[in-house]
């Protein structure tokens, strides 16, 4: 197997994984530790070494709020051995880890790069779901990548601005990212990977970043062949307009200059000392004080307008992309609690077309109860169709998925927000939930759906017996639907309510289909 190999920067050792045809290789430097006068810019070339690094670690997260415990996530996910990298969190935290089961690196096996989420606050590549052993053992080469999060990598200010000449001043997270993506593109082949096939994968705030990545002209000609975005949101929908999406370059450089202000500094220069535990405290107090959220914003270069614009004229990668979202996570599109409340928020969403709307759904003349299963519709499955229905207009291949199936545990918790993980890197049995064989049969499914994707754009293929999946069918204008993973996989071709369909149409035609 492929134990030793090359980068640009040095040779690296890795380590046997749990599965000895598979070789993990830890900790691998990316760019230069984001630190000192590094702090707030975009990532600079690693240093080179000497001699054959030990690739056997992780290495540092990046920094950010360290969990209470108490949580439904901290049960979930921080109470595994990835929460003794709690000590070694760092503001130098620009390594990813590649697994790769090539014996040589002349195979040109298949690239996926995953981006973590966690609402760019939190989160890192070394949480115990991304294990990647399993896509690898499916002869992919599959790469986590550590990014800047809240006030390290999304912070803008007026002098980091003037400092850059008002280019490459904001994102740093997203910057992280594509760094990452382009020392897989330089670096791959190295590690049996091939450079000319790399596909994207990001789940929440991961999956967001995915968009920007495949949005960004930055990223034009650099090998990203396809993109998956999980729970990551698609084309939003209100008034049919674009406003109320992420801040201007001046609107986040003003939560900046308030943030310097907060911190008592007069100027960059000595936010720059002060040390990374004290601001990344001072930034959860400043966050959490609603002062300012630190996330993305329309900086000009990376994001050089909203993306929700971008994504409605097809400003991105022609490429194919699997968008979908779990059954249980977040807000439906209308409040539904009262009449009241329905009302109201159905003509703050749809304005003249609200009367229709109504029609569809029976109010008010009918049950509210019924008016309520008329108008249900999770806002995160409203943005992935959406994206999907775009794509589809453009003639460009995408998929589109549900997930809700039945999540076994004392707390009954239903499909719930980033449940899907365990399934996709089918990763089960570290997780403290009973699974069942229903569903370590439905992940390795879909563990084998989305490394096809990966391999050639097309997710069908056959389960590990030899016997053809269930296909999973292009969503396109003729036949827009996706495939359900419930208590097994399978197409969902059940009619919508007409309400649902006229609300899509809607907002298809306010946004793209002038």
């Amino acid at each position: 197997m492929l134990r030793i190999t090359k980068t640009e920067n040095g040779m690296v050792r890795g380590l046997p994984a749990a599965d000895t045809w598979i070789t993990a290789f830890k900790g691998i430097p990316f760019a230069a530790p984001p630190v000192g006068k590094n702090r707030w810019r975009v990532p600079q070339p690693a240093e080179n070494w000497e001699g054959i690094r030990d690739c056997f670690r992780f290495g540092p997260i990046p920094m950010q709020d360290v969990p209470s415990g108490n949580g439904f996530y901290d049960k979930e996910w921080h109470n595994d051995p990835a929460r003794d990298c709690m000590a070694e969190m760092s503001e130098d935290c620009l390594y990813l880890n590649v697994w790769t089961p090539a014996k040589s690196a002349e195979e040109r096996l298949p690239v996926m790069v995953w981006i973590f989420g966690g609402g760019l606050n939190w989160g890192h590549p070394q949480e115990m779901e991304f294990d990647g052993e399993r896509i690898a053992r499916r002869d992919v080469v599959i790469v986590s990548v550590g990014y800047r999060l809240n006030a390290f990598g999304f912070m803008a200010h007026p002098e980091i601005t003037a400092e850059n000449g008002g280019v490459n001043c904001a994102n740093f997270g997203l910057y992280d990212q594509k760094a990452g993506i382009d020392w897989v593109r330089r670096n791959i082949q190295n590690f049996g990977g091939d450079p000319d096939n790399i596909t994207i994968f990001g789940q929440s705030a991961g999956g967001r970043s995915t968009l920007c990545q495949i949005l960004t002209p930055l990223n034009e000609n650099n090998g990203i062949t396809h993109a998956i975005t999980q729970s990551g949101g698609g084309l939003s929908f209100h008034s049919g307009n674009f406003s109320g999406g992420y801040p201007t370059l001046a609107e986040a450089e003003e939560g900046g200059v308030k943030f310097l202000e907060y911190l008592g500094v007069k100027n960059i220069e000595e936010a720059r000392q002060i040390d990374a535990e004290t601001l990344r405290d001072k930034a959860s107090a400043f966050r959490n004080a609603g002062i300012h959220r630190w996330g993305l914003c329309v900086d000009g270069t990376f994001l050089p307008d909203q993306p929700n614009k971008m994504l409605a004229e097809n400003r991105r990668l022609q490429i194919p992309v699997m968008v979908g979202n779990t059954d249980d996570e977040f807000r439906d599109v209308f409040n539904t609690e009262n009449p009241e409340a329905f009302e109201a928020s159905v003509k703050t969403v749809l304005g003249e077309d609200a009367d229709e709307f109504f029609r569809l759904c029976g109010y008010p003349e009918a049950d509210f109860a019924e008016v309520q299963k008329a108008a249900k519709l999770n806002g995160s499955c409203f943005g992935a169709r959406l994206l999907s229905m775009r794509g589809a207009d453009a003639g460009l291949p995408m998929y589109f998925y549900s997930f809700g199936p039945e999540i076994p545990g004392e707390d009954h918790p239903g499909a719930f927000h980033s449940s899907e993980l365990w399934f996709t890197f089918e990763t089960l049995a570290k997780c403290w939930r009973p699974f069942v064989g229903k569903h370590y049969d439905l992940a390795r499914q879909m563990c084998n759906y989305w490394t096809n994707f990966a391999k050639t754009g097309n997710p069908n293929g056959l389960d590990a017996d030899g016997t053809p999946m269930p296909e999973w069918t292009p969503f396109t204008k003729d036949a827009p639907e996706g495939i359900t993973f419930r208590e097994s996989s399978a197409m969902d071709t059940a009619a919508r309510h007409p309400a649902i369909d006229f609300l899509y149409e809607t907002a298809a035609k306010r946004l793209w289909r002038k």
